[in-house]
């Protein structure tokens, strides 16, 4: 019993499961909206619940393994990645794979159940969040593919319930997009002087950490724009438009935080990009349960 529990606690290490967080609430909230666009209510069923659950944990444990898989070379020697699964011997390359293909199995099996549109989209989906790990070998856009593999969360939520893309999803994507690539940005600023040593492609690495907040805080800025345009788009209202100015403030915080202090990249990271997806979700919930 002690090896399986072992193994999970491996698994989920080196997907890092916590991170899910950042992704799920956008995909939520954009079921929420369509389903209030469909038949004016929140409420999405179970199939679409469930559905809508697994293809988006298969779909970030596919990413993070594949992540995992091809950056073993980069992070064998990176002090701060020595402890993963994938590079202390915990978890073996084949066990990867294995579980690589297994998540893809799930996600393409799920989209079938879900709709047409959704089944279409799973291999292109599949492949756009495979190819973020070769990204980082030659392009800077590494930061904005990344963002993107996250802002496909409210665009699936939009076929999910609707079986088409709507235009409040894409903009939803757009904002997430760049939410995600400033704090990419600002999570990447820990392995500056290592990418540099290695020859990735990472903004910080090519540009220094003066340009890197810059960029971060130009991303935040653009996210914030896409999310009130998202709000006056949706059917919502004030509650909505005041989740996305508490969401700023969150994101302002974030890069005070790092500005002062580059040890707190890990606390502006995970503490509170987790709380933003959270609050932000509350106070669309909320609003469209007011409305």
């Amino acid at each position: 019993m002690d090896l399986y529990k072992n193994k999970i606690k491996d698994i989920l290490d080196l997907i890092v499961f916590k991170h899910s967080i950042f992704a799920l609430p956008f995909l939520f909230v954009s079921m929420f909206v369509a389903s209030v666009m469909l038949n004016n209510s929140t409420w999405i069923g179970f199939k679409a619940l469930f559905l809508g659950v697994i293809c988006a944990v298969s779909a970030r444990n596919f990413a993070m393994a594949v992540n995992r898989l091809m950056d073993e070379d980069i992070d064998r020697n990176n002090p701060r990645c020595a402890n993963r699964p994938s590079v202390d011997g915990r978890i073996g390359k084949s066990s990867i794979l294995l579980f690589i293909i297994l998540n893809a199995i799930i996600f393409v099996l799920s989209s079938y159940f879900i709709n047409k549109l959704a089944f279409a989209l799973s291999l292109p989906v599949l492949f756009m969040l495979a190819i973020y790990s070769a990204f980082k070998r030659f392009s800077s856009l590494a930061h904005l593919v990344l963002g993107f593999c996250l802002g496909l969360a409210p665009i699936a939520g939009s076929v999910i319930i609707l079986g088409k893309i709507e235009i409040y999803s894409v903009i939803l994507c757009l904002g997430v997009t760049f939410w995600t690539a400033g704090f990419d940005l600002l999570y990447a600023l820990q392995d500056m002087d290592y990418d540099k040593k290695v020859g990735l492609h990472s903004i910080p690495a090519k540009f220094g950490s003066e340009a890197t907040l810059f960029l971060s805080a130009f991303c935040h800025v653009l996210a914030v724009l896409f999310w009130f345009l998202f709000v006056w788009v949706a059917p919502t209202g004030n509650i909505a438009f005041a989740g996305v100015i508490v969401s700023a403030l969150i994101l302002f915080l974030e890069h005070k935080i790092v500005r002062k202090n580059f040890s707190k990249i890990d606390k502006a990271f995970f503490t509170l990009n987790g709380y933003l997806s959270i609050i932000f979700f509350i106070f669309i919930w909320v609003d469209l349960l007011w409305n």
